[in-house]
């Protein structure tokens, strides 16, 4: 699995024959483009088309428990089995400033990915599949400028898809309380 994880990351990572606009872009897809996040979950809570409100705002809540879960469980991961970054062991080349703390999963990458397959799962699907394009977009970005691996990306995925299926059991058992709640707020 490390062989593949190397050649993978030998084949996406920048060089310094690396474009200076592709740079920009991934800089920008890599550090910028996170903020989607909390701007469309606070956008999905307030703008609410009529007679959706509480629809709308189950959707959050789930799309929130979601990234609860997956964050709690990248953190748990990381601290327990944590994995050098592809910078701190020497191996290709870095273009953007990272601490060398424990790359997999990616934090970025789990947030997005979870965040992609909520709403691929309980919104809309056409918003999903841009948002998963995006995702594919900031993990690719991540590896390419010499912070992450592939592999990093890959449990960040399969993080999301795990913490999606979480909050559908949860809220088996508690959505209608979790709802009562929503509704009152």
């Amino acid at each position: 699995m490390d062989q593949l994880n190397y050649l993978l990351f030998a084949w996406i990572n920048a060089t310094p024959a690396s474009s200076k606009w592709l740079l920009q872009v991934a800089i920008f897809l890599a550090c910028d483009v996170i903020v989607l996040v909390p701007l469309l979950l606070i956008f999905s809570w307030i703008w609410v088309p009529q007679g959706q409100l509480i629809l709308q705002r189950i959707i959050v809540a789930k799309t929130t428990i979601s990234l609860l879960f997956s964050m709690l469980i990248s953190i748990a991961i990381s601290t327990v089995l944590p994995h050098e970054r592809p910078f701190a062991t020497g191996i290709g080349y870095v273009y953007l400033t990272h601490v060398p703390n424990s790359s997999f999963p990616s934090n970025h990458g789990t947030v997005i990915f979870t965040f992609a397959l909520a709403f691929l799962f309980w919104y809309w699907i056409w918003l999903g599949v841009l948002l998963m394009m995006i995702a594919m977009g900031i993990a690719w970005s991540r590896i390419y400028l010499g912070v992450h691996w592939p592999l990093d990306m890959a449990g960040s995925f399969l993080l999301g898809l795990i913490s999606c299926f979480l909050t559908q059991l949860v809220w088996k058992l508690f959505g209608s309380i979790i709802t009562t709640q929503i509704t009152r707020l």
